[in-house]
């Protein structure tokens, strides 16, 4: 019964919304189809602003975690990440990543949408949700890699950085994968990717780019003692932090369940493994660290929140409930091992635990359908594709080499993005701004001012 009524509301917004155009106007019969599409493009659209409201959890979250004398940098770099990221993916990025004209290594055309029907949706989604959808999902990618960059990078810097990823480096990888190209061609026996909204496509290639970042900057400065020993250094506000957490948690609900392209019954689904996932991912982190330093560490708590999310979105179509928990309490664990191995064994610096987030739970996330795989998810083409469904070793072969294409990809042009910049222009600002603080000598006043009254002198 429920369900009946759900289908005619749907049906009579859908409608309200024809007449209210000019289809609407021409033509008094609405076939089912024609509403389906309406409901279709407005659910798209809606978790298109879901995801869009992730920026904001990133920057509530990196700020939090981060020192009071950079909190105005942090906020400017994920404004950046949003307005210079969709005008490049706007501009390039989609075409490399959909251009019908490419081959399976870049696409080609559709550069600025042109020759995209903005409005048709007679086939599905418009050119303009289309895009929108796509835009918010390259504005994630990148602004991954701004916390782990924090406190000490060049904002010229990270402004360059920011539009080479979503124009050149994470289309590509769009491309050989949602777009067809090079990853999607790549079949053992039955077996070919799954990645239903971006374990590997979007989280691994903002945190690789995050770890080669942070290495290629070095660590903030008193990070670590003249015998190489880890120093901590706490964020201002972990207040701050959780709530970005809860709004990342808010926005994925846009970026997993949205990733259906279309308003049926299976977003309901993977909404429920998405939020079982987070749930076990924030329990997993959490029992891991309070066994291991007998407190239960708030921020990594956090993290294992956001962990649980990154790995299960690549699997939330295709995994039972039980695997959706088991996988995003792995990657809880994962979370906690990780950011521990970056900070005191590879003696990265990564303010935010970013790589370890968002690499090493997005890399897990993908392997795990090779392992829960139950259902068609509409890439696999076949149920019980994991090996604990007896499925074979071919779907965790075919995961395997998606995550390693993926990351040499993206290390191999960071690497020589930040090797250009570093010959150039610089990658980091001087001791002395760094000790002062980005948000006075990167942009010209403090980001929490203490004071009521400023000299205007």
């Amino acid at each position: 019964m429920k369900r009946k009524i759900l289908v005619s509301v749907a049906g009579v917004i859908g409608g309200l919304l024809l007449f209210a155009g000019p289809a609407g106007a021409q033509d008094d019969s609405l076939s089912a189809e024609m509403v389906q599409a309406v409901m279709d493009n407005l659910w798209v659209f809606i978790a298109s602003v879901l995801v869009f409201l992730m920026q904001a959890g990133f920057a509530m979250l990196e700020s939090g975690l981060t020192r009071t004398k950079n909190v105005a940098n942090i906020m400017a770099k994920n404004l950046a990440d949003a307005s210079i990221g969709i005008l490049a993916f706007f501009l390039v990025g989609y075409g490399l990543a959909y251009g019908g004209d490419g081959n399976n290594l870049f696409g080609w055309g559709a550069f600025a949408l042109s020759g995209i029907d903005l409005f048709d949706i007679s086939e599905g989604l418009s050119g303009s949700t289309d895009f929108f959808f796509q835009a918010v999902f390259a504005a994630t990618a990148v602004t991954i890699a701004s916390g782990a960059m924090a406190e000490r990078t060049k904002f010229s810097t990270y402004l360059i950085f920011s539009l080479v990823v979503t124009a050149i480096i994470y289309p590509i990888v769009v491309h050989w994968t949602w777009g067809g190209g090079l990853i999607a061609s790549i079949s053992i026996g039955d077996a070919v990717f799954s990645d239903f909204a971006g374990s590997t496509i979007v989280h691994s290639v903002g945190g690789w780019a995050a770890l080669v970042g942070a290495w290629m900057l070095g660590p903030r400065i008193g990070k670590y003692g003249p015998d190489g020993t880890s120093r901590n250094i706490p964020g201002h506000n972990v207040t701050l932090a959780i709530l970005g957490v809860f709004i990342l948690w808010f926005g994925w609900f846009g970026f997993n369940p949205g990733s259906e392209l279309a308003a049926d019954e299976f977003v309901m689904f993977v909404a429920l493994n998405t939020v079982l996932a987070a749930c076990a991912g924030t329990i997993g982190a959490t029992a891991l660290n309070w066994l291991r330093t007998g407190k239960p560490d708030v921020p990594m708590a956090g993290n294992g929140t956001l962990a649980g999310l990154v790995g299960i979105t690549a699997g939330c179509g295709t995994m039972t409930p039980w695997g959706a928990i088991i996988t995003g309490f792995v990657a809880g664990l994962i979370v906690v091992l990780v950011v521990g191995f970056v900070d005191r064994k590879l003696k990265i610096d990564d303010p935010v635990g970013a790589f370890a987030v968002h690499g090493a739970a997005g890399m897990w996330g993908t392997l795990a359908i090779g392992l829960f795989a139950r259902y068609d998810d509409a890439f696999l083409g076949r149920e019980n594709a994991g090996l604990f469904y007896g499925g074979g070793i071919e779907q965790l072969i075919v995961q395997f080499l998606m995550v390693v294409i993926v990351a040499v990809w993206v290390i191999v042009t960071s690497m020589i993005l930040f090797g250009v910049l570093r010959a150039t222009i610089g990658l980091r600002v001087t001791a002395e701004e760094e000790m002062v603080g980005l948000d006075v000598s990167e942009h010209g006043g403090p980001g929490m001012a203490l004071d009521d009254v400023v000299s205007s002198g």
